[in-house]
């Protein structure tokens, strides 16, 4: 049996295997009011039936201005926790652990009325000049994650991820390229991790279940003023001790830039090694692991404890029965007899 695909008890959940669906948004929500349509039955329930061990639903926005787009999936009401709950159970029904990534964009929320940041700085031409937070706005955007946290509760979510990358709100506050407060929340790399702390302390006595936070450990930035690997690994040593579940790294977003290394498959998994270092807790890996063999290479190495699968789940919902075949794993079951018999070739 591979270890891709093997069962496992990882950050207090029991999966049926490594594979992790992660969150990505497929900004479907026509109508603008946040709740879960036809398509995300759909498209979450296609990849319970073909087996992920963990399904991470898309970043869900814990204020209506918080949205990355008015299209996006959110939990700042009741009626929309009670929807997700329908969603949550279905999932479950088909075997998978669900999760839901709980994120604010801050400057990037491109659609909100009133963008809000810890600092009044445009992500580029495009975005409107957000206002920069004052401590009322800290307080009420860390309260509504902890009310979407125990609507997630609620709903029945197995964990929670707050989202600290890409660029979004709390990646915002843990930089220095985007927070230049003078106040509590800016400054020293302790200040400027404030904002997050205060918001895993609050989910964390809402929600009993895994928390996660997902962390971009480089801006891709040249100047010398972003955060340095060390820095992201004092992060995870605090995240650690504030009893987070796991660590899922991936890269980039902060600042209108590419990234300045080559772009293949498992480019970022030498991240995830580095956070891994420094914690016990376990570390994910994301990033083009669209190959089976890449996947298992970096777990039987350590690099990582799961692996996540974004684009190659969106091509191919079959995408963990051909990994079986890849790895010649032959205790992989699909989904029931017929779906094994579209297996057969």
């Amino acid at each position: 049996m591979s270890l891709l695909l093997s069962p496992v008890e990882i950050a207090g959940l029991s999966l049926k295997n490594r594979v992790v669906m992660p969150p990505m948004c497929m900004y479907e929500v026509k109508a603008e009011d946040g709740l879960p349509t036809a398509f995300h039955h759909a498209h979450y329930g296609a990849r319970a039936i073909g087996g992920v061990g963990l399904i991470i639903q898309e970043a869900t926005a814990v204020e209506p201005d918080g949205r990355l787009s008015k299209y996006d999936l959110g939990i700042w009401t009741d009626e929309q926790a009670q929807a997700l709950a329908k969603l949550v159970s279905e999932l479950k029904a088909f075997g998978s652990k669900v999760g839901i990534q709980l994120s604010h964009g801050g400057r990037k929320a491109k659609d909100a009325e009133l963008p809000l940041a810890p600092t009044a700085l445009a992500f580029n031409q495009d975005y409107k000049v957000p206002q920069e937070m004052t401590l009322e706005d800290i307080e009420r955007v860390q309260s509504a994650f902890v009310a979407a946290a125990a609507r997630a509760a609620q709903a029945g979510y197995d964990m929670i991820e707050i989202h600290g990358a890409h660029g979004y709100l709390v990646n915002q506050f843990l930089e220095p390229l985007t927070n230049q407060r003078t106040d509590a929340y800016g400054g020293s790399l302790e200040n400027r991790f404030r904002f997050l702390k205060e918001i895993i302390e609050g989910v964390k006595a809402v929600f009993t279940g895994p928390v996660w936070v997902r962390l971009s450990v480089t801006a891709y930035d040249e100047t010398g003023q972003q955060n340095t690997l060390q820095d992201y690994q004092q992060i995870a040593k605090w995240l650690e001790e504030l009893g987070v579940a796991c660590l899922d790294i991936s890269t980039g977003g902060v600042m209108d830039t590419r990234p300045n290394i080559p772009i293949y498959g498992g480019y970022q998994a030498g991240f995830s090694a580095k956070i891994k270092e420094v914690v016990s807790i376990p570390v994910t890996a994301v990033g083009l692991l669209n190959s089976p063999e890449l996947g298992e290479y970096i777990l039987q190495n350590g690099q990582a404890d799961l692996i996540q699968v974004g684009r190659g789940l969106i091509r191919n919902v079959n995408w963990l029965a051909e990994a079986a075949e890849v790895l010649h794993d032959h205790d992989f079951q699909v989904y029931n007899a017929s779906y094994q018999r579209g297996q057969v070739k």
